[in-house]
């Protein structure tokens, strides 16, 4: 067959670009390997940034009507000193909450929009499984239908989405650049409970990290390990991964009995990666396919579509005249690189703190006093909530011309901030490390 645009997975970037590109009348087929979106553990976290891009395409008030919970800021626990991480009770634009929404709703939602259009198609258990090329230029998909049969698929533009273990960028041999991660992590389900503290997405203490996202009746809970160490954590036995969760959570000791073996716990491998250059004639790789995120701050699935409406903006017009150069390529990568970047950057620096300040300490958690100090800045949960809400370089889904400030920008104010208000601390107290009267100099 033959197609313009081929999108060869069908997560939010490849749907979320199927949508965009339909609409604007391009012919693209999306293929999906699995035969419905079903997949737990999942990124469920629809931040500020994609709930504002629904507002303009119209879709906002339709896609709230779906069950969700809205979270206006989020907490965390180190030990005994809990605070509040980030508030979007201020960002701009329409939706001032994180949406927490199964994923599957969030991409079936898509296609049913997409499905209006009629130069959408989706194809699902189609399995992308090898690129077909022209010299040094990629000219379609070879993919695996239900049967078992290959359909050949010939198409001006082939964009892999089909997630960090991408079949078809190992297909086109593009070189990809891996920054270390010393952390996996452990997901399961437990119950949820009314009393259960509201906000604490994060728990931090013994040498441990539980992050628990409120799906409702349950949470999606994730132990964070050291990098390899799943063998090790289940040589231990069940029994003691259940006193491990207690610990660092106390109110879930009476739920922990129900992990009853290590069939319920699903090891999610964290990597975080990036093409050195995300095309080759043909071909686009965005979304995980392009860089694979950690799970913090749940970015991964908010980055994946503003991949793909960049992308759709730059694209409509050249797949619609068939003059897609490297050129039009390399202008998505442009556009998208930097985010990613500084996204990656925090995030691989995170990892680095909690390995060394978390997993060496494995008595009871006393926070730093840089991060109380941060917490004390009047107006840093704001600032923070902007950034995981908004992102580095919030896209549009058409260019209004209206200039945001970068979220780089935020991150120098917050860091400014801190070490002024250090200086001036340390000043006062005329101590060169931070004493035991912080707190009453903060509150002068």
């Amino acid at each position: 067959m033959e197609t313009t645009c081929c999108v060869v997975g069908g997560g939010p970037a490849g749907v979320m670009l199927g949508f965009l590109l339909a609409r604007s009348g391009v012919r693209v087929t999306v293929l999906e390997k699995h035969g419905d979106f079903l997949q737990d553990f999942r990124g469920d976290t629809v931040h500020p940034s994609t709930l504002d891009l629904f507002h303009q395409l119209g879709l906002l008030e339709d896609f709230l009507k779906l069950p969700h919970q809205q979270l206006t800021s989020i907490g965390a626990a180190f030990g005994d000193f809990s605070f509040r991480a980030a508030d979007f009770s201020r960002v701009p634009g329409r939706a001032k909450f994180i949406a927490l929404m199964p994923q599957w709703d969030l991409l079936d939602f898509l296609v049913k929009r997409a499905g209006q259009f009629p130069t959408f198609d989706l194809r699902m258990q189609h399995e992308g499984v090898t690129v077909i090329a022209d010299g040094s230029r990629i000219t379609g998909v070879e993919a695996r239908k239900p049967d078992g049969t290959t359909l050949r698929i010939q198409a001006s533009l082939v964009v892999a989405c089909d997630g960090r273990h991408s079949t078809v960028r190992q297909a086109a041999q593009m070189e990809v650049r891996e920054f270390g991660v010393p952390i996996d992590v452990l997901w399961f389900h437990i119950s949820r409970q009314p009393g259960d503290p509201e906000r604490a997405l994060g728990n931090f203490n013994y040498g441990k990290a539980l992050i628990l996202i409120n799906r409702g009746k349950y949470y999606q809970a994730g132990v964070i390990i050291r990098k390899g160490s799943f063998d090790e954590v289940k040589s231990h036995g069940i029994g003691e991964f259940r006193q491990a969760v207690s610990q660092v959570a106390p109110y879930l000791a009476d739920r922990v009995s129900e992990l009853h073996d290590w069939e319920q716990i699903k090891l999610l491998t964290v990597k975080i990666n990036r093409l050195r250059q995300w095309y080759r004639p043909g071909l686009l790789c965005i979304g995980d396919a392009a860089h694979a995120m950690s799970p913090a701050w749940g970015v991964g699935i908010n980055l994946a579509i503003q991949d793909a409406t960049a992308a759709a903006r730059i694209l409509a017009n050249p797949l619609l005249e068939n003059q897609v150069t490297e050129e039009v390529l390399a202008a998505v990568q442009h556009r998208r690189e930097f985010p990613t970047q500084v996204t990656q950057f925090l995030q691989v620096n995170v990892h680095r703190a909690m390995d060394r300040f978390l997993f060496q300490n494995p008595g009871p958690f006393q926070a730093p006093w840089p991060l109380k100090l941060a917490m004390s800045i009047p107006g840093v949960p704001h600032l923070t909530g902007r950034f995981v809400g908004l992102g580095v370089r919030p896209e549009q889904i058409r260019h209004s011309g209206e200039r945001k400030v970068p979220a780089w920008t935020v991150c120098a104010v917050i860091a400014a901030a801190f070490a002024v208000t250090a200086v001036r601390i340390l000043k006062n107290t005329g101590r060169k490390t931070m004493p035991a009267a912080v707190v009453p100099a903060l509150r002068a």
